[in-house]
């Protein structure tokens, strides 16, 4: 059985931020100009729905790919205040497992 994926918290997104960089471009590109063009928040709530729906698949994915490698990074990240400097030797250790690709 997989492991459960982490709950999304600030180390895991800060851990992920290349891979959402590239996985999610896309429906990012679409919020942010939903929300240039439009004040309302709920103007872009099936825009904001699409990033959060991506950034959750790839949280899953990730995680069923290279669950030690993500874990021990986001936890470095964590302890570190989200720092990537302290974390370096985490950081290749999870993108060599887990190559950012889209």
């Amino acid at each position: 059985m997989a492991e459960q994926a982490p709950p999304p918290t600030s180390a895991v997104l800060m851990s992920l931020s290349k891979h959402i960089a590239v996985r999610c471009a896309k429906v990012n590109r679409e919020y942010m100009a939903c929300k240039n063009k439009d004040a309302n928040p709920e103007a872009c709530l099936a825009q904001g729905d699409a990033v959060t729906s991506c950034v959750i698949d790839l949280l899953k994915d990730v995680n069923a790919k290279c669950p030690q490698q993500l874990k021990a990074y986001y936890e470095c990240m964590d302890y570190y205040s989200n720092k990537f400097t302290k974390c370096r030797k985490e950081q290749k250790d999870f993108e060599e497992a887990c190559p950012v690709s889209e």
